[in-house]
């Protein structure tokens, strides 16, 4: 081993507890360490927001920060990921690739001595094991260089604990799905502020990935569609076209804010009830009266009645929608047991995504 020297390095940083950690035991042993962040249309609500708060978790584990976002060829994966998907429509050993290849360019351009990540042995089942972790490093093309913290004394020798840059004494053996040993730490080392291990990545929801998938299989899975993959019930018309309806005032008002030009808003007239959004290529009056009848369906108004619903600036009293509409619509997860983890997916631990 040479003599130790003040090293460079990146890691992929989520602002969840373990990317926190791997970045502190990094830059507790000197190295100047980068938290590159990724912003993906994907991730669940209550996860680390904003440039403020992330540069913030950053700077708790004394690393720098750079933020990114992702493009069409994120997309691009999620639509045909070369090694599957782990759960719903999460490809997580593709994406991370996506991500190391990023960070790899990134250490290119800073003359970085390694990369690292807060991927803990054992932590998810398909891509947290041994194997998978062999396969990832080999695939981003940086073998030796993938530097693990949370659980390097189970791995072997990294090349910057083999030359000195890093102790390897000073590193864990984290393994599994528990949390409390991060959590400790993190008290140690006064590290309060964190996500909580909540659910990290949407695409891994069944029903959130079967919006996804309907998308992909109609051509609406562009970064200029993403918006209605996530407000309210999502259906997709005899037509091809799409309709969001609102299921409390928060998703109406949500609903209503993402109309734009070409789209048409609904809502009933004399009674309460949702704030629905059609959007189309080429809508037509079909389309426009299937909307109004799901507005119906949801509505206050007195069952089987008909009810008034403003269109566009278009009144139609119109029949509320039937059950074999609604479910024939409706995009949802099938009641399938081919959808369904299996018993070792479903108990992992969710904290998912930018390198958790």
């Amino acid at each position: 081993m040479i003599a130790s020297r003040k090293s460079r390095a990146v890691g992929l940083f989520s602002g969840g507890l373990d990317s926190i950690l791997a970045a502190k035991l990094v830059t507790e042993q000197g190295a100047d360490a980068v938290a590159l962040h990724f912003q993906v249309p994907f991730v669940s609500p209550g996860r680390p927001a904003g440039e403020a708060r992330l540069k913030r978790l950053a700077e708790l584990a004394g690393a720098s920060l750079i933020s990114v976002e992702v493009g069409s060829d994120y997309l691009a994966m999620v639509k045909a990921p070369k090694y599957g998907y782990a759960r719903g429509m999460a490809p997580c050993v593709d994406c991370i690739l996506y991500m190391l290849a990023k960070a790899r360019e990134l250490a290119r351009q800073i003359d970085a001595d390694f990369i690292f990540t807060g991927e803990v042995v054992g932590q998810r089942a398909r891509c947290q094991n041994k194997r998978s972790l062999r396969l990832i490093e080999k695939a981003a093309g940086i073998e030796g260089r993938l530097l693990r913290p949370l659980s390097a004394k189970l791995l072997d020798p990294t090349i910057p604990e083999l030359t000195g840059l890093v102790r390897r004494e000073r590193l864990l053996d984290l393994k599994g799905r528990g949390r409390r040993r991060q959590i400790r730490l993190a008290h140690e080392f006064g590290i309060i502020e964190h996500a909580p291990p909540t659910g990290g990545c949407m695409l891994a929801d069944r029903n959130f990935a079967a919006r996804v998938r309907d998308a992909i299989e109609h051509d609406d899975f562009e970064p200029d569609s993403l918006d209605l993959l996530r407000p309210g019930r999502l259906f997709r018309l005899p037509g091809g076209a799409r309709a969001v309806v609102g299921r409390n005032r928060r998703e109406n008002e949500a609903i209503e804010a993402l109309a734009r030009e070409g789209d048409t808003v609904c809502r009933p007239v004399d009674v309460m009830g949702p704030v629905a959004l059609l959007r189309a290529r080429a809508s037509d009056d079909a389309d426009v009266a299937a909307v109004a009848r799901l507005v119906a369906r949801y509505s206050d108004g007195a069952p089987g009645r008909p009810v008034p619903v403003n269109c566009g600036g278009r009144e139609l009293v119109v029949e509320p929608a039937s059950e074999p509409e609604i479910a024939d619509w409706l995009v949802a997860a099938k009641a399938d047991a081919a959808d369904e983890p299996d018993e070792s997916e479903a108990a992992e631990d969710k904290e998912n995504g930018n390198g958790d």
